[in-house]
């Protein structure tokens, strides 16, 4: 038997808020169907976080369903398994879970139980490549799956389903356990998802996958890996989700199994479709040095490039530059690459004023400090380079100003009339 494990598609995704994701994600799709089909899957898992928010945009759930359609049609045979993860609304994506199950596709939104509040291990615990293999399909875990009483919820409710799985397990026969959480040791290294806890517990123990569990297949964290033992894997997203995964390969895993035990885990690496490009490559770097690794990047290849990669700039001022961004647009005019986000660094020391016991000079209140020594220790905060005079000037200018009209009295009884 062979599954797929795959995770934390994302559809809807937005990177930084703004650019659409739609066309990754599509070359993703139908690159997964070919894998499907190249690699004679039996089964397919999806371990969470199919969509990117509780409420997807209709062409988000519209590529969800032409995915399962497309899937069904290559691999009439291949089961599904498909579980919510915490960006999922567990009712919009389980709703045709009933019409879904008739086709081989099984999606699990919230945790079901029946009437008597006991598990309902029919909907979870799933026969999968003609009865080799046994998911026991656990979604991700919401207050309302996780009764209160329960001292460690997670170990609890895994513990009931992984007994009432072992209940229905015929010898040599797989079983795979799916999680949709954080798991202690894993490494959260990006920063496109963080931990989340269920029931209050942050971290779950590996004490809930006992060893005659033969594969846990796991979403919620973006980068693919091993936890503990070979058999637990995370399988990642198959797409960046953010630009600091601009170095990182993405994947799915295949799993082979024979005798109810993994003899081969693969990962098979998503190609990447949109290059993630950094100016400078590592750090911040000057203006002067930005703008000209800007004019060697790659020139425009049409206005319907579908492929141009993201560009992040880091930029590190030693005074303020009011015009930085027109100056990295005109720089970026006619080049391939799409300004995604610009960050400045500043590069003063960072120091609070608090921490500048000669600024203080024995002042008890704010009103005491001299305001141009504040001014001065503001402005070393952000910038290593001196005010200009022209600065300089103009904050004297203001400064009369301020004082001029705290000394005026006409000034004062028309601020007292205004208000």
């Amino acid at each position: 038997m062979r599954i797929l494990h795959t995770s934390d598609w994302h559809l809807g995704h937005t990177l930084r808020g703004e650019v659409t994701r739609e066309h990754e994600h599509q070359v993703f799709l139908t690159w997964l169907v070919a894998a499907c089909v190249r690699e004679a899957a039996d089964a397919l898992v999806i371990t969470g976080d199919v969509f990117d928010s509780a409420t997807p945009p209709a062409s988000a759930e519209r590529m969800w369903f032409e995915f399962l359609a497309a899937a069904r049609r290559a691999m009439p045979a291949m089961d599904i398994i498909a579980i919510a993860g915490n960006h999922d609304s567990p009712a919009r994506l389980g709703a045709a879970s009933a019409v879904l199950r008739e086709l081989g596709v099984h999606v699990i939104g919230g945790l079901p139980r029946r009437a008597d509040g006991t598990l309902d291990l029919d909907r979870i615990v799933i026969p999968v490549a003609g009865g080799r293999g046994l998911v026991a399909a656990v979604p991700f875990l919401r207050p309302i799956d996780v009764p209160s009483d329960l001292e460690d919820p997670l170990v609890s409710i895994y513990g009931e389903v992984v007994a009432g799985a072992r209940a229905r397990r015929s010898p040599d026969q797989a079983l795979i356990v799916t999680g949709h959480l954080y798991v202690a040791g894993a490494d959260a290294a990006y920063l496109s998802e963080r931990r989340v806890s269920i029931g209050g517990v942050e971290a779950a123990s590996l004490r809930m996958f006992p060893d005659d569990v033969s594969y846990v297949a796991l979403g919620h964290i973006h980068r693919g890996q091993r936890v503990g033992r070979d058999t637990i894997r995370y399988a990642g997203a198959p797409i960046s989700l953010a630009l600091d995964e601009a170095g990182y390969r993405h994947q799915i895993v295949a799993v082979d199994f024979a005798d109810g035990q993994v003899t081969e885990i693969r990962s098979l690496l998503v190609p990447q479709t949109i290059e993630i490009l950094r100016v400078p490559k590592r750090g911040a770097a000057p203006l002067g040095e930005v703008l000209a690794a800007l004019d060697a990047l790659e020139p425009a290849h049409g206005v319907d490039d579908l492929v141009r990669p993201y560009l992040e700039v880091v930029v590190a001022l030693d005074k303020p530059e009011p015009k930085l961004r027109s100056l990295i647009e005109t720089a970026l005019d006619g080049k391939r690459a799409r300004l995604v986000y610009l960050h400045i660094e500043h590069t003063g020391d960072g120091a609070a004023l608090a921490d500048r016991a000669d600024l203080l000079r024995g002042a008890t209140r704010l009103a005491e400090l001299d305001p141009r020594d504040v001014f001065a220790r503001l402005w070393s905060r952000k910038h290593t380079e001196a005010p200009s005079a022209e600065v300089l000037a103009g904050f004297e200018r203001l400064l009369a100003e301020v004082q001029g009209d705290a000394e005026d009295p006409a000034v004062l009884r028309e601020r007292g009339r205004s208000s």
